[in-house]
């Protein structure tokens, strides 16, 4: 085969250089996209304390901070986003950011607080927000002493503890609690039929 001719191999390392130098532009470009894409932040809701399921959201309940989220920023509400009326249709801990499906109107809600009793003390990690059961000994015909514990009500929240006050409340706590209104009744019969009551956080005994 004859060899090639000068004015071919010149054309051909004009090819390879042209090539590298639209790879080398391409690696750039890519390079500035991914950089300025990331600096573009997005103003959107931060919890400034922890608000438990049901709780009614207000504008002071959060802070505003810019954020680089990307394609998931429209996820998350921004300042002014927040409709009159919603409740948090979770538990949001704090400095979380707002996502939009962690919110929900008051009327969707079927969530209500009710002040139970512990008679036992509560474990370090029942705070505000924490998941826990409700557990019941139920009060014996005698008066005098209790049936064996069985769940009263689960998938409940604390909404707040309450500190017991007087000699009287040593051993005891007090919460309030959210929980679905479905199980109101059932609550509500337990501590006036005088139950021994105790909150068990969910997990505890795994």
């Amino acid at each position: 085969m004859a060899p090639l001719s000068r004015s071919s191999r010149r054309f051909r390392g004009d090819i390879r250089f042209v090539v590298g130098i639209v790879l080398v532009l391409a690696s750039i470009a890519g390079v500035w996209f991914v950089l300025t894409s990331g600096d573009q932040a997005t103003p959107v809701l931060r919890a400034g304390r922890t608000i438990v399921r049901g709780e009614t959201l207000r504008p002071s309940d959060f802070a505003t901070v810019d954020v680089a989220l990307g394609a998931v920023s429209d996820e998350y509400l921004r300042p002014g986003q927040l409709a009159a009326g919603q409740v948090a249709a979770r538990t949001i801990t704090e400095g979380e950011l707002i996502p939009r499906a962690a919110t929900t109107a008051a009327e969707n809600t079927r969530t209500t607080t009710v002040v139970v009793k512990s008679s036992i003390g509560l474990p370090d990690d029942v705070t505000t927000g924490a998941e826990v059961e409700i557990w019941q000994a139920p009060l014996r015909d005698d008066g005098r002493s209790y049936d064996e514990p069985r769940i009263l009500v689960g998938d409940v929240v604390v909404r707040s503890v309450l500190e017991p006050e007087g000699l009287l409340a040593e051993g005891t706590a007090e919460l309030e609690i959210v929980i679905d209104r479905s199980d109101v009744a059932a609550v509500l019969a337990a501590v006036t039929g005088g139950a021994a009551l105790s909150v068990v956080p969910v997990g505890a005994g795994s």
